[in-house]
């Protein structure tokens, strides 16, 4: 079934632009006719999403914590399995809730610190620094998401630690050309 090509809606103000990301929904959808009377199961899905839109913010927040708090764990205590896994969690569910949520421009952020975890053999070995700043990268543009130039600002960001963390992964997976191929490709 082809996709049909689906754009965000930008509205720009005097100081500020509101950005609704694209809705891919559609694409996924059946293009089998309805029966009659049989209600659009896509428009009913849009209803239900417009109404919960008002607590997306209130969600990316609560998710934004629970990353911070599998962080300071860290921190604390060192990376073992558990926690190790907490963070993963953390940030694999903002990747693939940003966008949901109202907050794409989160989900590369999310990823790459999915990655750091993934791809590192020896977790303990990760630097402190490189997880608080991914960490402190998916807070801060969540909390600056309003600006005009947060799409920019996030991308800048997500670039630098993209590059950092992929010299770190590199690094760590000397003589494993198959990682490397995964990190790299």
């Amino acid at each position: 079934m082809p996709f049909k090509k689906n754009t965000a809606a930008i509205t720009t103000y005097g100081d500020h632009e509101v950005i609704r990301p694209e809705n891919k929904l559609r694409g996924y959808a059946s293009d089998t006719p309805l029966e009659a009377g049989e209600e659009d199961p896509v428009a009913r899905a849009e209803r239900a999403l417009a109404e919960l839109s008002g607590d997306f913010p209130d969600w990316m927040d609560d998710e934004c914590e629970r990353l911070d708090k599998a962080r300071n764990t860290i921190v604390q205590r060192g990376i073992d399995e558990s926690n190790k896994m907490a963070l993963f969690h953390g940030a694999h569910d903002i990747k693939g809730q940003a966008a949901t949520l109202g907050f794409p421009a989160v989900a590369a952020v999310a990823d790459s610190l999915c990655r750091l975890i993934e791809f590192t053999p020896t977790p303990q070995r990760i630097p402190l620094t490189l997880i608080n700043q991914h960490v402190d990268a998916v807070r801060a543009i969540y909390r600056e998401y309003s600006r005009s130039d947060a799409v920019e600002l996030a991308a800048q960001l997500n670039h630098k630690l993209r590059e950092v963390t992929d010299h770190f992964l590199v690094e760590e997976n000397k003589g494993r050309p198959d990682i490397i191929e995964q990190i790299t490709g």
